[in-house]
Parts: structure tokens; C-alpha cells; sequence
């Protein structure tokens, strides 16, 4: 019998490239391809337990879950650096570049 390739498999490695690619976005749209990409190798990993004679591209699924969760710290860490530095600054004081250097000079006094 002819092996399947497993559903999303390539999907799930592209959606984990694309979480760590993206982390620099603000941290929210690679966190929402990352726990996409958990999502769906979760599901693609229960599928492949079931039937693994059936199913080929384990390795692809294993490796974009890996890429998912490494994506999804990453855009935490990213996120919760926002976060900080909003409530830290202020908005308007990261979008004014002269008052920034103002602040950034006095903390280094």
C-alpha cells in the first residue's frame, strides 16, 4: 500500500518558519502562526499515531511544531518588550524620536 503524506505537514513547517520570522512584529502575528502551527501538528501527530504505516512526513510535522514553539517564545518575549517599553515610556514618547533621546540621555546620567 501507497503511503498518504500527512495532512499540513509542509503547512505546519511553513507556519513555524513564519512564527520565528515574524517575531519582530510586535509579537502577535507569529504568535498567531505559531499556536496555528501547534494546533495543527498536534492534530497531524495524533493522526500519524493512529496509522503510521498509513502516513509518511512525520519529520516535517516534528520539526514545524520545534520551529511553532521556539516562534511562539520568541514572540512572548517580543510581546511582553512592547508591553514594557509602552508602559515604561509612553506612547507618545516612542513615537517622538527627540524626546526618546531626551529620556535615553538622562538615564544615562
Amino acid at each position: 500500500m501507497e503511503q498518504q503524506k500527512l495532512p499540513n505537514a509542509t503547512l505546519i513547517l511553513v507556519f513555524g518558519i513564519i512564527s520565528i520570522v515574524t517575531c519582530c512584529c510586535y509579537g502577535v502575528i507569529g504568535l498567531i502562526f505559531g499556536v496555528i502551527a501547534l494546533v495543527l501538528a498536534n492534530k497531524a501527530i495524533k493522526l500519524y499515531a493512529e496509522n503510521p504505516e498509513i502516513y509518511e512526513g512525520i519529520q516535517n510535522v516534528k520539526t514545524g511544531r520545534i520551529l511553532a514553539i521556539i516562534g511562539v517564545i520568541l514572540n512572548i518575549l517580543a510581546l511582553a518588550y512592547f508591553i514594557w517599553a509602552i508602559s515604561f515610556f509612553g506612547w507618545d514618547t516612542l513615537q517622538d524620536p527627540e524626546r526618546m533621546q531626551e529620556i535615553l540621555e538622562q538615564y544615562q546620567q
